[in-house]
């Protein structure tokens, strides 16, 4: 089929990390599991459907709060660019913390759905590239 012997990957690994760079992503069977081996760049084009969104609140002091929807962060800035900039570092934070306590935070059913974010966010690696993703919509309080 699809799948390739862990046995067959441990003997001939440069040859197939050099194909999955070059060629194709990977299906690895060792004994009852199995997995995929892939390049960053299939997976950042996977997770493209997954977007950040936020609320965005404009505060009676004039700042800025925006709520993001995927995850419960929550951040305010003087101005969209700075609240963007501080949720994006949130974002971030976040992810690493979450993939740092993996087996823990991954398998909480209420945190299971951030999976495709802190990899997106993770894959990423730049506040100010997250920032610029955020699609923000403006919500009245």
């Amino acid at each position: 089929m699809f799948t390739i012997n862990a046995t067959e990957v441990r003997r001939d690994w440069s040859t197939v990390v050099d194909s999955v760079i070059r060629d194709k992503p990977k299906f690895i069977k060792r004994t009852h599991d199995y997995m995929l081996l892939s390049d960053i760049e299939l997976i950042a084009n996977l997770l493209s459907a997954y977007k950040f969104t936020a609320e965005q609140f404009i505060e009676d002091d004039g700042s800025v709060t925006l709520s993001l929807n995927e995850i419960d962060l929550v951040e305010n800035g003087t101005d969209e660019k700075s609240a963007r900039l501080k949720l994006a570092k949130s974002i971030l934070d976040y992810a690493e913390d979450y993939y740092g306590e993996f087996n823990y935070w991954s398998s909480a059913p209420n945190r299971k759905p951030h999976i495709p974010y802190v990899l997106k966010a993770l894959i990423t690696g730049d506040c100010e590239m997250i920032g610029e993703m955020l699609e923000c919509r403006a919500t009245e309080i």
